[in-house]
């Protein structure tokens, strides 16, 4: 058929045992058949040729720091990046009556940045958001991580944002063994500025494969951010008052979650 997706139509032509039948019909049949029309959704498959391998890196050093848990920590990092200007979404309203509305400032849109760390084992929270994060946010961010988990080695499960391994960032940490090459464009410089600090944290970065959020699971928590906060907020006239109200969800989870690890997928159901 010359088209992309099928119709009742389309299947009433070319499936023999459908001629004449009618829509309603062929419907009841494809229910039968448990085959339903649903919402398609985005979908895209790392295109990284060590896909495998990184996964299996990453498993292994899950085991490593779940039977040595008084020595090392296992943390899923991530940025998200939100506006001033509230996102669409669905939301309850009387039947009949206007949609629910995002109220829009006239103001010109900014953004605001986070950075958030996930403790694999206990579902605990560290996050620094600011308007950027660069070279400086991540280091100061890093000592954070270091002064909350004092003496023990993290493993810090991250993508492949190129700032991530940017020399000056790497020079603040221990020297990384991962078997992977971290990413840098080309224009960049090997090593690392002048003005670089050396502090030798006990960070080692375990990289994700490239394009495969999936893998890391506070990005459900992003998710989550979206959903209590950030879809349909009336505060697009006041972004001290919306950056406080993300700094309070954040704060739900300073302290160990067990709730937050079962809604990322990382603990045991009830």
């Amino acid at each position: 058929m010359a088209q992309t997706r099928w119709t009742l139509q389309a299947l009433r032509a070319v499936v023999p045992t459908f001629a004449g039948a009618s829509l309603s019909g062929i419907w009841r049949v494809l229910h039968a058949a448990r085959l339903h029309r649903k919402r398609g959704r985005d979908h895209i498959h790392s295109p990284d040729p060590a896909y495998q391998e990184k996964r299996a890196h990453l498993a292994t050093i899950r085991t490593h720091v779940e039977t040595a848990p008084l020595g090392a920590v296992l943390l899923f990092m991530d940025e998200v990046t939100y506006y001033r200007q509230p996102s669409l979404a669905a939301g309850y309203a009387p039947a009949g009556g206007a949609q629910p509305r995002a109220e829009r400032s006239i103001r010109s849109d900014s953004t605001t940045r986070v950075v958030g760390a996930l403790d694999a084992a206990t579902g605990r929270v560290i996050s620094l958001q600011q308007g950027k994060i660069g070279v400086p946010a991540l280091i100061r961010f890093y000592r954070d991580l270091v002064a909350t988990y004092p003496g023990q080695r993290i493993y810090l499960v991250q993508d492949n944002w190129p700032v991530h391994f940017h020399p000056d960032v790497l020079a603040a940490l221990e020297p990384q063994r991962s078997p992977f090459p971290l990413f840098r464009p080309r224009s960049w410089s090997s090593e690392p500025s002048p003005r670089a600090k050396r502090l030798n944290l006990p960070i080692q970065i375990v990289p994700l494969p490239t394009y495969s959020p999936w893998l890391n699971p506070i990005e459900k928590l992003w998710r989550k951010l979206k959903q209590d906060v950030l879809h349909l907020h009336p505060h697009a006239d006041n972004v001290n008052l919306l950056r406080a109200l993300v700094l309070d969800f954040l704060a739900h989870f300073s302290d160990p979650s067990p709730d937050l690890l079962r809604y990322v997928g990382l603990g045991l159901p009830r």
